[in-house]
């Protein structure tokens, strides 16, 4: 039998893997003390490329975690989005030697990545320049795809349900949690779990998003390179990660004794269709996507305690941004923090991550500061968490994310009294 329409979707595990921490436990951590872990690229030669400074996952066990054959056939993203999704259903109580019974059939995966396998692609590209067609590897193609952190998930826990994949660039996380969500409520899967997965830190990513602008040039001072609404702002800094959540119907969490972290409560998504890379410059559609997951949530501007915003340190979208935020929620009206100041920018694991980091935060009572942000743009009407905690009500919390294309994607999530 279907559940009703209007069930309630809760959250019952998280997973993330970052620069700050291998753990949501050690992310939360490097959050909450807003340190920075941009640093130089160690991973390849990055002397030539225009912008040399990321933040890099360096104490990850991939081997121990999933094994070393195995790991061997799979491309970077998967092995952060594998580790992720096990820790969340580990956390939820659906994986591991005492996990709760589950019907594979009614677990949904639904996951994605900006740029899925870029790092083997690259590879394999200069080995066929280099060594010709019948040295490129058989497992590229797999190892390639953009939909391998759904597959991937699907086959490792034996879920059956959907398996589907979100690519909507930098809002791919976020996307990817509300579309789950949406199937968990309308009775299309009685679990699901959703994230996104991003390794984008590679020579051809790091030349072709600086290039264009997009990242900050300061290799003198990496730590505060990532410095969102600051007003010296000029760039994001490229992180790596992934990021994953349990969702349930409330029902069935509650039958099976599980713990409740909260809700996801409201979804809204949105395009500007106004310029490819561009944010629309008054944040109309920004706007419009927060205002559709409130409205989706039943929860006023004024019941928000925070929002995780997207803040990736550049100019144009930190200002529109703040545009949308003020215009929602008037100006200061609310507290405004952004990860990236600490984990740089996860592309399409972005989302995801904050979405974790958002409602751990809204649970705690507390919004963790901006690292890397020393002076708030006057210009932009926001009130941005610096220097430490801020302790705020337990309550809502909204956490977004707009993407190149026009992507915007917004959630609501209420933790667990």
């Amino acid at each position: 039998m279907s559940p009703p329409e209007e069930t309630p979707v809760v959250v019952t595990g998280i997973g993330a893997v970052t620069p700050a921490g291998g753990t949501l436990e050690a992310t939360m951590d490097g959050v909450r003390a807003a340190k920075a872990t941009a640093g130089p690229i160690t991973r390849f030669d990055a002397a030539e490329l225009p912008v040399r400074i990321a933040c890099e996952i360096t104490d990850l066990d991939v081997d121990g975690r999933i094994g070393a054959r195995e790991a061997r056939r799979i491309d970077r993203s998967g092995h952060l989005a594998l580790v992720a999704a096990e820790d969340a259903l580990r956390a939820a109580g659906l994986a591991g030697p005492d996990a709760d019974p589950v019907d594979p059939a009614r677990v949904a995966v639904v996951a994605g990545s900006g740029v899925g396998g870029l790092s083997t692609l690259e590879d394999q590209v200069r080995l066929h320049a280099e060594r010709g067609a019948k040295r490129v590897s058989p497992l590229l193609v797999p190892m390639m795809m953009v939909n391998g952190p759904a597959a991937l998930v699907s086959l490792a826990h034996g879920f059956t349900g959907p398996s589907l994949c979100v690519a909507t660039a930098c809002a791919t996380g976020t996307n990817a949690i509300g579309e789950a969500a949406r199937m968990v409520r309308d009775g299309s899967a009685d679990v699901a779990v959703a994230g996104a997965a991003e390794a984008a830190i590679t020579p051809t990513a790091m030349a072709a998003f600086g290039r264009m602008g997009a990242l900050s040039g300061r290799h003198d001072d990496p730590g505060t390179a990532s410095r969102p609404f600051d007003v010296d702002r000029d760039g994001f800094v490229m992180g790596e990660g992934a990021g994953f959540l349990v969702l349930e119907r409330r029902d069935r969490a509650e039958a099976r004794g599980a713990t409740i972290l909260g809700e996801v409560a409201g979804y809204g998504r949105t395009c500007d269709a106004h310029h490819i890379t561009a944010p629309s410059e008054d944040g109309a559609g920004a706007e419009a996507c927060i205002r559709l997951a409130l409205a989706d949530a039943e929860v006023g501007a004024g019941d928000v305690v925070h929002v995780n915003a997207h803040g990736t340190s550049t100019p144009l979208n930190d200002a529109a941004e703040a545009c949308a935020l003020a215009a929602v929620f008037g100006a200061r009206g609310v507290p405004v923090t952004s990860t990236k100041g600490v984990v740089g920018h996860l592309i399409g694991a972005a989302g995801a991550v904050e979405a974790a980091v958002a409602l751990t935060s809204a649970a705690e009572g507390a919004v963790p500061p901006v690292g890397g942000t020393s002076e708030v743009d006057p210009a932009l009407d926001v009130d941005v968490v610096l220097g430490g905690p801020r302790p705020v009500p337990v309550g809502p919390v909204v956490s977004t994310s707009f993407a190149f294309g026009g992507h915007n994607a917004a959630l609501v999530l209420v933790p667990e009294p």
